[in-house]
């Protein structure tokens, strides 16, 4: 199953996606310049072999559901990511906010 719902963070909006697995949920929040992912995200994919898209994006492990995700220390976060001033150890509601 995969769910998608609006999430509200100092009047912005973003996008919440959840995808229910075999075994595993899938967890992302994002906009149009970037996202925040759980676990499953490979920040070193996105460096190395698809730097040229330049993906502003961030990783959390050990979350389970998307208030989680937004509450967590980033684990990882991509070159661009830094570049936009977000760095591991900063919660995902604080990155998605350096994306507006």
């Amino acid at each position: 199953m995969v769910t998608v719902t609006p999430v509200h963070i100092e009047g912005h909006t973003f996008i919440a996606t959840t995808v229910q697995l075999p075994k595993t949920t899938l967890l992302a929040v994002s906009n149009e310049k970037g996202y925040i992912m759980c676990g499953a995200l490979d920040v070193g994919l996105l460096n190395d072999k698809l730097k040229d898209r330049r993906i502003i994006a961030g990783r959390a492990v050990g979350v389970k559901t998307i208030e989680q995700l937004l509450e967590a220390p980033l684990e990882s976060v991509t070159w661009e990511a830094e570049k936009a001033g977000i760095i591991t150890g900063m919660r995902g509601k604080e990155a998605l906010l350096k994306l507006v």
